[in-house]
């Protein structure tokens, strides 16, 4: 069966969900639609991108198409009148059978042509677009108009379905289906005792200070522990700063952004992975995260916060701890906890198993396959 992959940004390293799709969904029979391409094409797909210089006639077009389609999809994202015969006419060369848009607001641009095509459309909602975008009145009303239009939903976590829930947005056929991990590619290693990782932009969601913070004070009676941080982000040079203040720069290294590669030779040799997320004050919120998957499949105990979908993942006192968001001195709490857990190997194995169980991202594969389908199959 041909998909046509649709993102807002192609090629982009840490989307691995996404770009898992576009190489592997039907065994790779995929193509690529994108709001921006950045000049990285490693996949070689077909591949549209919507956001053109607009011609002249497309400006003076404007204002008419762009009141005219938040009055009748309450958003003005839609493709019109060259660009959108050029998408439709893609769609049609390229023979896609079905679309599977990366993320809701992805979904609000292409449903309509969609529709228009008959071509069945199936929207992946996996953090920002079922929190933050939510508390846009017009984003709500765009979603509830949407939802008819598709074919089916599908979301990461159960936690961001009931988001959508709450504001009125739900549809007969949605599904629960985690973004998952390659348990072959990432798996445990020789752990280095005391050694912990956290991963991801250092932004508010991720709260990489209250995780720096809470560290330090965990280990001041193990020298031997270290935190290493990989991502960058506006925070990062605060918690640089922060780690000089609080006497640990000699314990806590800051490797910036790296390839995927990086993060799983890492989490291999790593015994506790933090990740303290929490929602932001503009309503952001994880989905459940790629990163505390991959962890568990290299066998690490993690420590994080009763936050969207990690309680789905994390089994408290089993494969890790978990404490309330902003709970600083809980955290520092836990991450000790973590480190005086009398058979750490046995609950690391607790770890990988429920990984191999829950995440295994061919079987999650395989299931959203089989959901596309059925769905077409009842159609």
């Amino acid at each position: 069966m041909r998909a046509a992959i649709a993102t807002s940004d192609y090629h982009v390293m840490g989307e691995t969900f996404v770009n898992r799709h576009i190489a592997h969904l039907f065994g790779g029979d995929t193509v690529i639609v994108a709001g921006r391409f950045n000049g990285d094409d490693p996949y070689q797909k077909p591949l549209f991108v919507r956001r053109r210089r607009l011609g002249v006639a497309g400006l003076a077009a404007l204002p008419v198409m762009a009141a005219r389609n938040r009055i009748l999809h309450a958003t003005s994202r839609l493709p019109y009148g060259a660009d959108r015969r050029a998408l439709a006419e893609f769609l049609r060369a390229e023979r896609v059978e079905v679309i599977l848009a990366e993320f809701g607001t992805q979904a609000l641009a292409l449903a309509p042509l969609a529709n228009d095509l008959q071509i069945p459309i199936f929207s992946y909602f996996r953090g920002t677009d079922a929190s933050k975008q939510l508390r846009l009145a017009r984003i709500r009303r765009a979603y509830r108009l949407m939802m008819p239009r598709l074919a089916g939903i599908v979301s990461v976590s159960r936690f961001l379905l009931d988001n959508l829930a709450a504001a009125g947005v739900t549809h007969p056929n949605a599904h629960v289906i985690p973004s998952g991990v390659d348990v072959r590619r990432f798996r445990p290693g020789d752990k280095a005792p005391g050694s912990c990782l956290a991963v991801g932009r250092f932004v508010e969601k991720k709260a990489p200070l209250t995780t720096l913070r809470s560290f330090v004070e965990a280990t001041r009676d193990r020298p031997a522990a270290r935190l290493d941080f990989v991502g960058d982000g506006p925070l990062l040079e605060p918690a640089r700063a922060l780690a000089a203040d609080l006497g640990a720069a000699d314990r806590v290294r800051f490797h910036g952004a790296q390839p995927h590669a990086f993060v799983r030779d890492r989490l291999e040799t790593t015994q506790f992975f933090l990740q303290h997320s929490v929602t932001a004050a503009d309503g952001n919120t994880e989905g459940l995260p790629t990163a505390i998957q991959e962890a568990m499949a290299a066998g690490c105990i993690t420590v994080s916060t009763r936050h969207a979908g990690i309680p789905e993942a994390i089994d408290e006192g089993e494969t890790g701890f978990l404490v309330d968001e902003r709970d600083a001195a809980g955290f520092t709490r836990a991450v000790d906890a973590a480190m005086s857990v009398s058979d750490a190997p046995a609950m690391a194995a607790r770890a990988r198993a429920v990984a191999e169980a829950r995440f295994d991202n061919d079987r999650l594969l395989a299931r959203l396959e089989t959901v596309i389908r059925d769905t077409l199959a009842a159609r």
